[in-house]
């Protein structure tokens, strides 16, 4: 559950400004409350919480988030190939860590792990409003067939590099690099948990 330490009056000219409907708070300490694409954001004194399914787009409205580059890292895990998989993915601007997450997505095969986790790291990216992503991945097969590089005679890997390449037209500018497995630990690491605590 994101808190966003800030101004609560700013925060509402901005939510207001971008036309969401504002409603009063539900008890003495709130200040505010709205709703927005199956959030909620609550305003209490210096800070607002927001929770609920798909945050992203509410928090980079509170953040006044205004595009900027990100750089997104996504792992994918399956254990079986195929067997039960999970995404892990994590979005770092200039000021840190703006977003991570990791889930679990059924039945998959490592490749098709990994195309899920790329598509959701830069489902949100897009979400959190960046003009520029700058992907990083340490599998060489999912970043060479989205560069162009390498072609692939499975179905399922064709439709996700179509995915992906769909979802990229929505930013202004866009790469992705093939990284070490250290440089991309930390969503390894969210990948593997998710599938541990399943």
């Amino acid at each position: 559950m994101p808190v966003i330490e800030c101004d609560e009056t700013t925060a509402r000219e901005r939510l207001a400004d971008a036309g969401l409907d504002i409603q009063q708070g539900n008890t003495d300490h709130e200040r505010w409350r709205v709703e927005y694409g199956g959030a909620t954001a609550v305003a209490y004194d210096g800070k607002v919480v927001v929770q609920g399914e798909g945050t992203a787009q509410l928090e980079a409205l509170l953040r006044g988030d205004d595009g900027g580059r990100v750089h997104a890292y996504f792992d994918g895990a399956s254990r079986g190939n195929p067997g039960p998989a999970s995404v892990g993915y994590v979005l770092v601007d200039d000021s840190g860590i703006v977003a991570e997450g990791g889930e679990t997505i059924g039945t998959a095969t490592n490749n098709q792990a990994e195309y899920k986790a790329l598509i959701r790291a830069v489902e949100v990216a897009r979400d959190y409003g960046f003009d520029d992503v700058h992907i990083r991945g340490d599998s060489e097969l999912i970043v060479k067939q989205v560069r162009g590089e390498w072609d692939t005679n499975d179905p399922d890997l064709r439709e996700s590099r179509v995915r992906v390449r769909e979802l990229l037209t929505d930013f202004d500018d866009w790469q992705i690099e093939h990284v070490p497995r250290e440089i991309n630990d930390r969503a390894d690491e969210l990948a593997n948990d998710a599938l541990d605590d399943d």
